[in-house]
């Protein structure tokens, strides 16, 4: 890694042999870097940039009605350059901490950048060395507030950044939706030692107690014990290990359970224990499950004495220990679980995946002015290091993790109509536990990959270069692919809307942005040419017969005819296949408003309302809505939401509860998904609900449509 590294190599010539992205595919971006910050444990250094980046977007313009012709288009399609704000997160082993400045030094284009935020016990260790590699002076900052602020941060922007660990279920990981109210919680943040963190607001926080027992107590014992000084070669002989060889339990006292204290006789009752009287010598591997055993079980227990004293129940487990270690994060799981007497499923066994000391360090990315989401296309994932897993795994030591987060036009936030926001799950199947559904669908996203890639050479036939970034886009997405058929859990819960992100962030990296736009284009200048007919056969039916008819063409009618005083449409901020965006359906709605009177006056009279949804998916994540159109839904008292799509009303929302009447209207287009509901190809799904208490029907609707 070090040879590669200072050779600053910005050729396909990887940084370690274990890893298989170059050099500036883990530091991207970063001739556009802004400000830099980092925080250097005992460990690991977590590095973060932000940047601005500079990709194509498609933008629509109407041409001037009165003046079209007969096979003019309705609208014509720009590519057009856009700058957008990044995040970048990367972690690394403190090893490597000078060949990587190095390779930052010669690749720091912007002179702006004169300051290097850091935190961290390292930050004091390597000032010296960080101002002399990056000519930069290092500015410290406040750990612990650094690390709240950026717990706060990644909670609420990465939905599923914290999960449940539970060994020998068929998904490991349960992923957790985070409650839009976040506080209080208790944060036990595990690297060399244990810091406990009762975290009550933004703003107010406070170390209330810790342990000078945490990793570096693994670390070092360890290497005393087994002469193995690497971390994760530790974690590979604990996980082969048999804790029961060194540590005393409960039946070696008793000759079985004590019953009468509840005590189970496979229980520890002495760590090493055996270790004073037995005359055998012990594995490295059973002395190294012996020593994980007895520093987890020490940790789950002061984690729940402290959730007790503090009457709290969210407990979220992170830092350099955990790691996502299944070991690891096992039996501190079943430390929690005995010491509480609860399900694995309580909540205050959480852990957390990313590294987050050091965006609180970046000024301008304040999370209550914008929102954030994970950018696919730049994330390394969790990669396991359990030994017994597939070829594909990629061990920790020499590696880089890395996540980036993209900031989005507007904020996002819940529909002011959901039932229960805090138990609220967009998807209808989680790929990670369903097995014969994840290797459909992987195969299924895998087989399309032509297609999609000929659609996208194709909205670009005046850019000879685009064949190229097309196959870039085919190889990177394939092997996003690969990556989650054998670690399904790499990006949080794995589900068709993901695959359908990864897809549309993997299009973008390559500047793909709308490979839809001219299929779209003439499928709706097409549509307009029938409409007025379309409306006229409507109009000549009873009212019973338009009903069904409407049901039958799924709202290809008039929506006003079900009596509704006001209807709010919501389409989609940017592309995503061949779904309409909120700017093309300005456009065809004022060409329709041309053509019918009862469009016409819906629109002046605002009774017919365009927003966007802020989503850019087929699928639809009702918790993370444009804030304008939750106050266009809250303002209007809508008490009728109509979800139309496969994305929107059968991969996402199927299950959804609202407090409102609500309507899930799809066809079934997937021949798979059909017989998997129990139903035919091209079925209609129309799902219409009821709350418990409805209110009074006013007749305000809102349509998310695609």
């Amino acid at each position: 890694m070090a040879a590669e590294c200072q050779r600053v190599d910005r050729s396909s010539h990887s940084m370690d042999k274990s890893i298989t992205l170059p050099a500036d595919e883990i530091f991207r971006n970063l001739e556009n870097a802004k400000r830099f910050a980092i925080d250097i444990g005992g460990s690991l250094t977590k590095l973060a940039y932000y940047s601005t980046v500079q990709h194509k977007v498609a933008k629509v313009r109407s041409f001037d009605h009165t003046a079209k012709t007969e096979g003019e288009p309705l609208y014509e399609i720009s590519m057009q350059e856009e700058v957008t704000a990044r995040l970048h997160f990367i972690k690394f082993e403190n090893a490597y901490i000078e060949t990587c400045l190095d390779f930052i030094k010669d690749h720091l284009v912007n002179t702006e950048t004169k300051v290097i935020k850091a935190t961290g016990g390292g930050a004091h260790k390597f000032k010296d060395l960080i101002e002399k590699k990056l000519k930069l002076r290092v500015d410290k900052e406040d750990e612990m507030t650094c690390l709240i602020k950026g717990c706060n941060f990644v909670l609420r922007n990465i939905p599923h950044e914290a999960f449940v660990y539970v060994k020998h279920a068929d998904s490991e990981f349960r992923f957790q939706n985070t409650h839009p109210d976040i506080f209080p919680y208790l944060l036990i943040n595990i690297g060399s030692g244990v810091s406990i963190v009762k975290v009550e607001s933004e703003d107010k926080f406070e170390r209330v107690g810790g342990s000078s027992i945490g990793g570096g107590t693994f670390w070092g014992l360890g290497a005393l014990l087994t002469k193995t000084k690497r971390f994760d070669e530790l974690l590979q002989l604990a996980s082969k290990g048999q804790h029961t060889s060194v540590d005393m339990l409960v039946k070696d006292i008793y000759g079985g359970s004590y019953g009468s204290l509840g005590l189970t006789g496979d229980l520890i009752a002495s760590s090493f224990g055996k270790s004073a009287t037995a005359d055998n010598e012990f594995s490295k591997e059973d002395m190294a499950k012996s020593l994980l055993h007895m520093i987890s079980n020490d940790i789950g227990q002061l984690a729940c004495l402290y959730a007790r004293l503090h009457n709290l129940t969210r407990v979220y487990f992170g830092g350099f220990f955990i790691r996502g270690h299944p070991v690891t994060m096992h039996t501190i799981t079943y430390s929690i679980n005995f010491f509480t007497k609860v399900r694995p499923t309580h909540p205050v066994i959480t852990f957390y995946f990313q590294p987050w000391q050091t965006w609180i360090c970046l000024h301008g990315c304040d999370p209550n002015q914008y929102s954030w989401g994970e950018n696919y296309a730049g994330s390394s994932g969790l990669m396991s290091v359990s030994p017994d897993l597939n070829p594909m795994q990629r061990t920790r030591s020499g590696t880089f993790d890395m996540l980036e987060m993209d900031r989005l036009e507007r904020q996002l936030v819940n529909l002011p109509l959901l039932q229960d926001p805090s138990s609220y799950i967009p998807d209808t199947v989680d790929l990670s536990e369903d097995a014969l559904a994840r290797e459909y669908w992987l195969y299924c996203f895998e087989e399309a990959l032509d297609g999609v890639v000929k659609r996208a050479v194709a909205s670009q036939p005046d850019l000879p270069e685009a064949a190229e970034r097309a196959e870039k886009f085919r190889h990177k997405y394939r092997h996003k692919l690969q990556t989650l058929r054998q670690q399904p859990f790499a990006y949080g819960s794995l589900t068709v809307r993901s695959l359908l992100d990864t897809r549309e962030h993997c299009l973008n990296e390559f500047n793909f942005p709308d490979p839809y736009s001219k299929i779209k284009q003439r499928e709706n200048d097409i549509a307009l040419k029938y409409f007025q007919k379309a409306i006229k056969s409507l109009e000549e039916l009873s009212w019973e017969q338009r009903q069904f008819a409407l049901v039958r063409g799924l709202l290809a009618g008039n929506v006003f005819d079900w009596g509704a005083k006001a209807v709010v449409l919501a389409s989609n901020s940017s592309p995503a296949l061949n779904d309409v965006t909120n700017s093309e359906l300005q456009i065809l709605t004022q060409r329709i408003a041309a053509m019918d009177l009862v469009i016409q006056s819906a629109v002046k009279e605002d009774r017919l309302t365009l927003v966007q949804s802020g989503s850019s998916s087929p699928c639809l994540d009702l918790s993370r809505l444009d804030k304008e159109l939750a106050g266009v839904v809250r303002e209007r008292h809508t008490d009728l939401v109509v979800i139309e799509g496969m994305g929107r009303a059968i991969h996402t929302n199927y299950y959804a509860m609202l407090s409102c009447e609500s309507l899930k209207m799809a066809v079934i287009k997937n021949s798979w998904l059909a017989d998997r509901l129990g139903g035919k190809l091209f079925s209609v799904v129309f799902k219409y609900e009821v709350p418990p208490k409805q209110k009074d029907v006013s007749g305000k609707c809102a349509l998310f449509a695609d």
